[in-house]
């Protein structure tokens, strides 16, 4: 549902780049959640905030943070073996023997048995680089 809110615009705008923010900047990550504790907020600044996120280089440990926060929407459905498999592809992925690409589709592969309409919006696991509102 789209809205004219600046707040809840912003929010909309976080939800689907959160986890792709965290993948590159936990500070700038920080920064966001901490400015849209504002009364005013504008998606300009989020989205500044956003871009600036995705301009730095991602880091291995980000990335493996980021899809550490989202196995948290699993945990509690998944089977032990689903686990036991994701975490050993986080590790994997940590020390350079799995792609990103392997993160994203054992997620998605988990999102089809566990869906999850949060994550199913989300940039990170979506392939997007990111998204505006424009």
């Amino acid at each position: 549902m789209e809205t004219n809110n600046p707040k809840s615009q912003c929010q909309q705008l976080w939800a689907r780049n959160k986890y792709l923010v965290l993948s590159h900047s936990s500070n700038i990550y920080n920064e966001i959640r901490q400015y849209l504790k504002n009364e005013e907020v504008e998606v300009s600044r989020v989205q500044e905030l956003i871009d600036c996120a995705c301009q730095i280089p991602e880091h291995r440990g980000q990335v493996c943070n980021a899809f550490q926060h989202i196995w948290g929407y699993f945990k509690k459905k998944a089977t032990d073996a689903e686990r036991k498999d994701y975490m050993l592809l986080l590790d994997r992925y940590r020390f350079g023997q799995a792609s990103k690409e392997e993160l994203i589709a054992q997620t998605r592969d988990l999102l089809e048995r566990y869906p999850n309409a949060y994550l199913q919006n989300s940039t990170l696991l979506r392939g997007d680089s990111h998204e505006t509102l424009a």
